[in-house]
């Protein structure tokens, strides 16, 4: 079987291989059964307390993910590797592409021609390679301007904003977008975010690099940012409030609804552990499939999405996230930019009232809140086709009306 990939090939003979760091030793220990969760792995978690040097240590084992359908037995080997570093996620990546663009979805289906795309890897200040993308109208369409994106917790820019991305570049606008350090093709610990300041200042530094790009310079600038990139995008415009002429923000997370939070107790543990065992994977987490994708059938097709990460979360990933929230939760009035927000009546993941109080308080007099009705939280992605046509209309008129090249 051949595989190819249209913009760029990797070298996996100079990654490094990973191997799982189990214990080993005389000590003894003592075994604690911890949170268990539905994933689309079958994990088993447990602490081990090391009584002879009082360390905690905590041990992932993990069975093979589950088999995904219609495909070869070769591309499920593939995608059953251990996805914890960036090398084995790009090889993944790579094998996927094709049958991931063949999918019955109307993002990739109708997907438009003659848009002009570009991946490259950047290194930055932190010393981590970063995945970028570019897509850009045809070469003969004068740009209104450039639109950059943040996606969300555990996805990439590389699978259904794909067709995202074209969508809007059809529009007239260059698209760029990266995948933040720990998620898709850039480096980092899969689904670990030790600091949710560094993964703001690293979509800061990359865009400002990408402003200066000769295609860029000089157009009008709009960040995207979907769910968790949505905070992304408001803590990024709160750092550097006349940097951009308007923020999209799709169903953004600007707090976490109560019945997902950890309880009170559960999150001063939470705390305490991660500081302790910052890496591991013991937060519980629902089984959000049911309340991601409206569509059955776009919902099924969620599992070719095969690099995100939908692990239990992190320790110190989920008291980032919490600590995020609540920080723009106290800076909303701060809010200056022209300011679309996109959410689904019908969310259950990020909260379409806190969306209307960010409307609200924001300090920006160019605000625009549209609700859609009986939208669940992927409405780009999960919604009937009709739906999601809608919302890409939407935000293209925004940003036409916004956008001084408009004619």
């Amino acid at each position: 079987m051949e595989l190819s990939h249209h913009s760029f090939s990797i070298k996996t003979s100079n990654f490094p291989s990973y191997t799982s760091n189990f214990l080993h030793g005389e000590a003894r220990f003592h075994e604690l059964p911890i949170f268990q969760c539905k994933t689309n792995r079958s994990v088993k978690s447990f602490v081990k307390v090391d009584q002879k040097n009082v360390h905690l240590r905590s041990v992932i084992v993990m069975a093979k993910k589950k088999m995904i359908e219609n495909v070869s037995n070769e591309l499920n080997e593939i995608a059953s590797q251990n996805l914890d570093f960036a090398p084995a996620r790009r090889r993944v990546r790579s094998a996927f592409t094709q049958v991931q663009q063949q999918l019955d979805h109307v993002l990739f289906k109708d997907a438009p021609a003659g848009i002009r795309t570009e991946e490259w890897f950047e290194r930055n200040s932190k010393g981590l390679q970063i995945f970028c993308k570019s897509w850009l109208p045809k070469s003969d369409y004068q740009m209104k301007g450039i639109v950059y994106f943040c996606h969300g917790y555990g996805d990439t820019c590389t699978f259904f904003f794909e067709g995202i991305a074209r969508a809007i570049a059809a529009a007239g606008y260059g698209v760029y977008a990266v995948d933040h350090p720990g998620f898709g093709l850039s480096e980092g610990l899969h689904g670990y975010i030790p600091s949710f300041d560094d993964l703001v200042d690293n979509v800061i530094e990359r865009f400002n690099i990408i402003k200066e790009r000769p295609e860029a310079k000089g157009l009008p600038r709009f960040l995207l940012g979907q769910s968790m990139g949505g905070a992304v995008a408001i803590k990024a415009h709160l750092k550097q409030p006349n940097a951009w002429d308007g923020v999209v923000l799709v169903a953004p997370m600007c707090k976490i609804k109560d019945d997902m939070k950890p309880s009170p107790t559960c999150l001063k543990v939470l705390t305490l552990l991660s500081n302790v065992l910052p890496k591991a994977k013991w937060v519980p987490a629902k089984d959000l499939g049911e309340l991601m994708f409206r569509d059955p059938i776009k919902k099924k097709m969620a599992v070719y999405n095969v690099i995100s990460y939908s692990d239990r979360t992190r320790l110190k990933t989920a008291v980032e996230l919490l600590n995020a929230t609540q920080d723009i939760e106290s800076q909303v009035d701060k809010v200056s930019s022209p300011l679309l927000v996109l959410h689904e009546a019908e969310d259950k993941v990020t909260d379409p009232l806190i969306s209307k109080f960010l409307y609200e308080k924001a300090a920006c007099k160019d605000k625009t809140l549209k609700l859609y009705p009986e939208g669940y939280h992927c409405i780009l992605e999960g919604e009937p086709d009709e739906r999601i046509l809608t919302v890409l209309k939407d935000i293209v008129s925004w940003l036409d009306f916004r956008s001084p090249l408009v004619k």
